[in-house]
This record gives C-alpha cells, sequence and structure tokens, in this order.
C-alpha cells in the first residue's frame, strides 16, 4: 500500500522559516518508485481552493510556481529514505495553509498530472502569525 507521509508544520511568526517533509512508503506497481517519481507539494488555505506549489523531478529539479513564492520556497529530495522537502523562507500570513505532497509516479514534473490517480498525504497545517 502506497503511503504519503507529511511532516514538519506548526505556528510560525511572519518572516520565519519552515522545513516541510513528505516520506513515501510501498510499491505502486512496477516501475513506479519513489526513487524515480516526481513529487508535487500543493497547499490549500481556508476557503481556497487547491493550489500546486512546487514539484521535484530528476531531470529539472525543483521548480516552484508563483511569483510570490519564487525565491522563497525551494524543494529537494533524499532518495536515501523517499524524503522530498520542502524549504520555505520569510513566511507570510499567505503562506497559512494545509500542506499535501502528492504522486501520480510520472517521472517529470512536465507531465499532465494525474488527479484521479494520484497519491496523497494527509497534509501538515502550517499557520503564519503573530
Amino acid at each position: 500500500q502506497v503511503q504519503l507521509v507529511e511532516s514538519g508544520g506548526g505556528l510560525v511568526q511572519p518572516g520565519e522559516f519552515l522545513r516541510l517533509s513528505c516520506t513515501g512508503s510501498g510499491r505502486a506497481g512496477p516501475g513506479r518508485t519513489f526513487i524515480r517519481a516526481a513529487i508535487r507539494w500543493f497547499r490549500q488555505a481556508p476557503g481556497k481552493q487547491r493550489e500546486l506549489v512546487s514539484c521535484i523531478d530528476d531531470h529539472d529539479g525543483s521548480q516552484v510556481y508563483g511569483e510570490s513564492l519564487k525565491g522563497r520556497f525551494t524543494g529537494s529530495r533524499n532518495r536515501v529514505g523517499n524524503t522530498s522537502y520542502l524549504q520555505m523562507a520569510n513566511l507570510t500570513p499567505e503562506d497559512t495553509a494545509t500542506y499535501y505532497c502528492a504522486t501520480d509516479f510520472s517521472i517529470l514534473c512536465s507531465e499532465s498530472f494525474d488527479y484521479g490517480t494520484a497519491y496523497w498525504g494527509d497534509g501538515t497545517l502550517v499557520i503564519v502569525s503573530t
């Protein structure tokens, strides 16, 4: 059974840093391994739609989506532990959201993401507030 588990969320003040982790386990089938899979990070703020934040793959590395996030958010991964990270710097209250990692086991971030067959974690809550 495939599982994704996020961790690292919490309450921080504006301007602070957080690193979220996403650890994958289980097998999804032949050729579908966490070592090769692109890992996506999404977030959903209260009352808003879920949005794509970042994606990391072995071809193009880390990509961040959204002008307000570029330069502050960075993705990385540790294949040994099947773990991906989302580093978030200079956090603002607008970054308050539940953050989810997900994969459909596609290899490249440039590939279309299959929401219907993707695996998701349960999310980790980030609150940025004074």
